[in-house]
């Protein structure tokens, strides 16, 4: 116990000699720590908890909330870009080249401190996005990614604002703030309800905007491997190295997401029947879109596989019918509602 009071103790002493006296007295700047017990509680939270508090309740509906939860994200990323870009990056002071970090007391330069430390604070805002998920039981948005992304970020940029509160780092804040103002925006309109769903038709860009950020900032840190530039090297390889885990983190959910569906909801001849992403082999089963109100017409067999003109259906429902001979179907004598595949 003695020994890690005595690393502790050492660790402070190096954060008051290296950090940036101007941020030094500023909230959660003294340690480390306390953003470390955050993070750890969000895992904690997230993970287990809350799934757990959750188990035998009813998931929460909070449509309300979320709109006006994700409208104050696209203000507040709106603000901090704005503040991030006036204090250096869109005035043309800053160098996209090498930008060392200026420990003066010159008021852009605080203005830009200021900005970094509410930067720092919006990871934590963002940890709600994951508590919504859980109290809305949606336990699949609560991913490997998910998670690392929220719960590692805080950490990461409190060393920017306890070291190196300005300077070549900020531009990670810059593009950052740029890509939460649009993905803020979707999650809005996904909140505001179904009707907006045929303004959502770019989500797959959205991702692939995330990963052309990551590519940037990679880019942008680790040209000063090559660049003489008075900006320290462990902040190059710690903001690059980043850049890399999240790039290959969302490149593998962007695979998983997206490719695998151009193979999902083909139909498969030869004696087997695709229906709603599943492949059926042997015992038969139409899908069907809507419930009859009559004769479903145009039924076919070909090469062993349905087809079904869902003429006089509508209104979706979830059940479906199986039989050893699918052929022996009349559509015409079903007692249950049941869906049926649009026509090709």
């Amino acid at each position: 116990m003695a020994l890690i009071m005595k690393y502790i103790d050492s660790l402070h002493h190096y954060m008051d000699k290296y950090g940036d006296p101007r941020t030094k007295d500023w909230p959660l700047m003294s340690s480390p720590f306390h953003t470390l017990g955050i993070c750890l509680g969000y895992v904690y939270i997230v993970k287990y908890l809350g799934p757990r508090l959750m188990e035998n309740r009813k998931p929460f509906q909070l449509k309300n909330t979320l709109v006006i939860y994700n409208l104050m994200q696209v203000i507040f990323s709106t603000w901090l870009f704005y503040e991030i870009g006036i204090s250096g990056w869109l005035t043309g002071h800053y160098n996209f080249r090498c930008q060392p970090v200026d420990y003066s007391n010159h008021p852009s330069t605080l203005r830009m401190c200021h900005a970094c430390w509410w930067y720092y604070f919006s990871k934590f805002t963002e940890f709600f996005d994951t508590f919504f998920f859980v109290l809305r039981k949606k336990t699949s948005q609560v991913s490997t990614l998910h998670v690392i992304h929220h719960g590692v970020m805080p950490m990461s940029v409190w060393f920017g604002v306890k070291f190196t509160p300005g300077g070549h780092s900020t531009f990670f804040g810059l593009l950052n703030t740029f890509v939460h103002i649009i993905m803020y925006t979707y999650y809005l309109l996904t909140a505001m309800g179904p009707q907006y769903q045929k303004y959502l038709w770019w989500k797959k860009y959205l991702t692939a905007l995330q990963m052309v950020q990551f590519i940037l900032i990679m880019v942008h840190a680790f040209q000063l491997l090559f660049v003489d530039c008075n900006y320290p090297k462990a902040f190059v390889w710690w903001i690059g190295m980043h850049a890399v885990m999240f790039f290959f983190l969302f490149k593998e959910f962007y695979i998983q997401s997206y490719n695998a569906r151009k193979f999902k909801g083909k139909n498969q001849s030869n004696g087997s029947i695709t229906t709603n992403d599943k492949k059926h082999d042997g015992d038969a089963a139409i899908i069907l879109n809507g419930h009859c109100n009559g004769i479903c017409k145009n039924t076919s067999h070909q090469n062993g596989t349905i087809k079904m003109d869902a003429t006089g259906c509508n209104k979706a429902s979830s059940y479906y019918v199986k039989s050893d001979d699918i052929t022996a179907i009349r559509t015409t004598n079903l007692t249950q509602r049941i869906r049926v595949t649009s026509p090709e």
